[in-house]
């Protein structure tokens, strides 16, 4: 907005003399104002839209195996829950999740809409796959339709096969056995999409980038609601200890 002022009021200034600045710079604010509201208006869509897509997906993989088993609703209320979705968010979430287990719902319509808010965003899109996978494992088991449809999701967001291979590898993160924690050292390189035989600055470099994208505040600035920044603080976490997983291995 200072920038649209100072513009305004040096040209005012170059037309109309002091007077002109005065205008020059009032316009300049008016139109500052109007841009900046524009701006957050078209934010506030493109979360409601991301939001609303995520039910309505997750409704349609859950329903893939041919019913939504009751572990995966609960999933679904946990993550109202864990969103600290209010009343009216719940119920607009409730309503989308059925949208998408409608055998009339148009999937590949609704992956498109993420696909746009997503666009040279991958960590966005695999925020939004980290939520579909979570829910689809909440039976204890991925059924072969179920796979089949969470395939055919990733396709629909334009996502590769590494993009796949990193989330998958995170979920996959936890106890591992005595007196170890968090990944495994083959799934720390798939969070971090590098190869095994990587150097360690390229492992650096490749973290510290992971990092940068994945920040809450700028996927917030790109379309992430601000009720997921919990998911995109864990996402990080995540990326954390896959690189400190690699770098104690190497110490060793």
């Amino acid at each position: 907005m200072l920038f649209l002022i100072l513009i305004g009021a040096l040209l005012g200034l170059a037309i109309g003399g002091p007077i002109g600045l005065l205008v020059g710079g009032a316009l300049g604010y008016w139109l500052g104002r109007g841009l900046r509201k524009r701006l957050l208006n078209k934010l506030v869509g493109l979360q409601s839209q991301f939001l609303e897509s995520t039910f309505a997906v997750m409704g349609c993989l859950c329903k893939a195996d041919g019913r939504v088993s009751e572990d995966e609703l609960e999933a679904s209320r946990k993550l109202w829950d864990r969103l600290r979705l209010n009343e009216a968010q719940r119920a607009q979430a409730r309503a989308d999740f059925t949208r998408g287990k409608g055998d009339d719902f148009d999937l590949d319509a609704e992956l498109a809409k993420i696909r746009r808010i997503a666009a040279h965003q991958p960590a966005l899109r695999q925020v939004f796959l980290q939520v579909q996978l979570a829910a689809v494992a909440a039976d204890g088991q991925l059924h072969p339709a179920e796979h089949e449809m969470l395939m055919r999701v990733v396709r629909g967001l334009g996502c590769s096969e590494a993009e796949i291979a990193q989330v998958e590898a995170m979920l996959r993160g936890g106890p591992r056995g005595a007196g170890e924690q968090g990944p495994s050292l083959e799934d720390a390189y798939r969070v971090l999409g590098v190869d095994q035989d990587a150097s360690d600055a390229e492992i650096k470099k490749a973290y510290r980038r992971l990092m940068s994208e994945n920040h809450p505040d700028k996927l917030a600035a790109k379309g992430l609601p601000e009720s997921m920044r919990e998911v995109a603080k864990e996402r990080t976490s995540e990326i954390g200890s896959a690189y400190e997983r690699i770098r104690k291995a190497r110490a060793a």
